[in-house]
């Protein structure tokens, strides 16, 4: 059962939980802020795999079966897998969860691709069609920076501007059995185009979108941000966060005492020499199923409106001078008043 609220978002009158999540991540990313809350650090950025791409698999593999473990279920409990990543043709996903043998639903989303796993797995719960659904989302620096700018081996310069593609996955089930944070809706994002061409400052090309599902989200819901313990975009880095605060500003809402950035949380910026901060699909799936679940379970935070953000952006987009447009997808999430042990 589902309620629509305004113009954009859906309540979902019968509870949908999350009842198991994990991350998995690699060395860089465990030498930061989060590192003793990630489920698995690979030290090996290969993960003993011959390519980027296979490794980036192997990374969503193994998030998605310590997902589906700590949830207490196996496989063949999980009805479908909403999952995408940031390669043409959804290559990490297709070689990450060929194995599993799940009904697969591909996604991309660019970075906001967890918050539309996670939108379209509550939807399908909710509306009857499964009890347990997966959602995954995963990257690597390796594989994105030689598909979308320079491969590594080219050693190129990065503006402070740039941030720092996250390597790794994270792996969330959705569940109609009761579990310890609830997902109480979503907000479907538009696609947001300010005509900014610049693929090594992510954050302005996606601040925009997330201005414009925030204050969606704020108009459907008739709620202000003092309503939310936090709220947290995906990866706009320090460059991005300034300016949605200043659209979000602008638009009269003030979210400077509850806001915070994913990006801004998976590394230490200084001393691991991310510029901007974090970027990719897991970088907001990893700083979500390690740092926000944690504070939501321990009761630090009640509720809190998660908003994921990509930039929807191509090789051939950008060789041909296109703009960067963005997205985001937000999901409010809430601490279920019972007690668990996770």
């Amino acid at each position: 059962m589902k309620v629509i609220k305004g113009k954009q978002s859906i309540e979902f009158e019968q509870p949908v939980y999350l009842k198991g999540w994990s991350c998995v991540a690699a060395q860089k990313e465990g030498e930061g802020p989060l590192g003793d809350l990630i489920d698995q650090i690979i030290e090996d950025p290969y993960f003993g795999e011959d390519t980027w791409e296979m490794a980036e698999g192997r990374f969503m593999k193994q998030a998605a079966m310590i997902a589906i473990e700590k949830a207490g279920l196996s496989t063949k409990d999980i009805r479908y897998a909403f999952a995408g990543d940031l390669l043409e043709q959804n290559t990490a996903t297709s070689y990450g969860l060929k194995e599993l043998e799940l009904p697969l639903f591909g996604l991309f989303g660019a970075c906001s691709t967890v918050g539309e796993a996670l939108s379209l797995a509550s939807i399908t719960v909710s509306g009857g069609f499964a009890e347990n659904v997966l959602a995954l989302a995963s990257s690597h620096i390796g594989s994105a920076e030689k598909q979308f700018r320079f491969p590594l081996e080219y050693g190129n310069q990065r503006p402070l501007s740039a941030t720092w593609t996250v390597t790794g996955s994270g792996g969330f089930v959705v569940s109609k059995a009761p579990g310890p944070i609830r997902i109480r809706g979503i907000t479907t994002g538009k696609i947001v185009d300010y005509g900014m061409k610049d693929p090594m400052n992510m954050g302005a090309c996606m601040a925009p979108a997330a201005a414009q599902v925030m204050y969606q989200h704020f108009q459907d819901y008739s709620t202000q941000p003092k309503d939310y313990d936090a709220i947290y975009t995906g990866d706009l880095g320090e460059v991005g966060k300034q300016i949605l605060l200043k659209l979000m500003d602008n638009n009269g809402y003030d979210i400077s005492g509850v806001y915070g950035d994913c990006g801004l949380e998976i590394y230490e910026n200084e001393t691991q020499d991310t510029h901007s901060g974090g970027s990719g699909c897991a970088c907001s799936a990893v700083v979500f199923a390690s740092m926000i679940t944690k504070k939501i379970i321990d009761g630090t935070w009640k509720r809190v409106l998660f908003i994921p953000t990509g930039a929807l952006m191509s090789k051939t987009s950008f060789n041909e001078g296109e703009s960067v447009t963005g997205i985001a997808h937000a999901v409010l999430l809430e601490k279920e008043e019972n007690e668990w042990n996770m």
